[in-house]
């Protein structure tokens, strides 16, 4: 296991320099630059890049480095990022990796709540729809969970402001940021309180879609398993029925969620654009989406870089889980 161990961390860094290649590639053809967005900034919003002089245009781009090839650029960006420094923000001067550890806690807490409650919910009601398929029951939650699935993210956020969080109805959660005012002056349990308060529409938001589409999955998969060969033959030797299911059949139906738990890690940090601008979440979807529009190439390339190896250490821990769910499954040989 060792040996493919080391030739899957070897194979990450190629793939990781292309990934950021690619990225650093596509970000450089967007419309517009961070020169002439900075330019509006400071003439204000009806000053025009036309009417600034080429020197100050030039003198801007050399501020950025943006006047350098753009693949000495990227070997630049390089060369800082093997210490871990994603340099300065051209939208505030501020150090990216400052913003990064600002922005990280926050939209991790919301995804780790947020998919705990997914297979937390989604596993067990998915087992149980098929133990008794076609049951009305079963066909009701089916319902109900294909309509939660069709539902848009930003559609349910408008509803559920509306309807709970001062719209025209009730008043019950905030709709703005983290915590309240005045959060420094609580008890623990006060501010503990506080920020489960705030977290509820935002993490039910962002829960429902993923638990509607992942308790289908893991019916569709016992179903398949159940009518196996070797489940028949566990039945027939007189095997109790919890233990047919949870340790032959259960086992085999996780093995697809395992492929499925590597997109988990990336999904930590793109996945909740749409519910922090909404609910004004300063996490990491905000800040990217925000660094997009500003053109920020150091912030969206940190991002990129961070989601980049996410997406590869999350691979390489599935691979490792399909040896832990299924014991056929050997790196020996390869």
């Amino acid at each position: 296991m060792m040996t493919y161990l080391v030739k899957r961390f070897l194979l990450l860094i190629p793939t990781f320099l292309g990934i950021t290649l690619i990225t650093f590639f596509i970000i450089q053809l967007a419309p517009g630059n961070p020169v002439s967005l900075k330019l509006q900034q400071l003439g204000g919003e009806g000053i025009r890049t036309e009417t600034v002089s080429k020197e100050v245009i030039e003198q801007t781009k050399k501020l950025y480095g943006l006047d350098k090839p753009f693949h000495i650029q990227y070997f630049l960006w390089l060369k800082r990022l093997t210490t871990l420094d994603f340099g300065e923000s051209y939208k505030d001067h501020r150090p990216v990796m400052t913003k990064v550890r600002e922005a990280l806690p926050v939209t991790l807490l919301l995804n780790f709540i947020s998919i705990f409650l997914i297979y937390l919910i989604s596993v067990p009601l998915g087992v149980f729809s098929a133990l008794s398929p076609q049951s009305r029951l079963d066909k009701f939650i089916t319902l109900v969970l294909f309509i939660l699935y069709s539902l848009p993210s930003f559609w349910v956020a408008m509803i559920l402001i509306m309807f709970l969080a001062g719209g025209e109805y009730a008043n019950l959660f905030p709709v703005v940021g983290l915590v309240s005012d005045g959060f420094e002056k609580l008890s623990f349990f006060g501010k503990a309180g506080n920020l489960l308060w705030h977290l509820v529409l935002p993490v039910t938001v962002l829960t429902y879609g993923g638990l509607a589409f992942l308790s289908r999955f893991s019916r569709a998969q016992l179903l398949e398993v159940i009518r196996q060969d070797y489940i028949r033959t566990a039945r027939a030797k007189g095997l109790p029925e919890r233990m047919v299911i949870f340790k032959h059949a259960l086992r085999n139906a996780l093995i697809p969620l395992v492929t499925l738990m590597g997109t988990l890690l990336p999904g930590l940090i793109g996945g909740s654009v749409i519910v922090e601008q909404i609910f004004s979440v300063p996490g990491m979807g905000r800040l990217g989406f925000e660094a997009v529009l500003s053109r920020d190439y150091p912030t969206v390339m940190a991002i990129a870089a961070i989601e980049a190896v996410l997406t590869l250490i999350s691979l390489l821990i599935s691979d490792i889980l399909y040896v832990v769910v299924d014991p056929r499954i050997s790196f020996e040989k390869v």
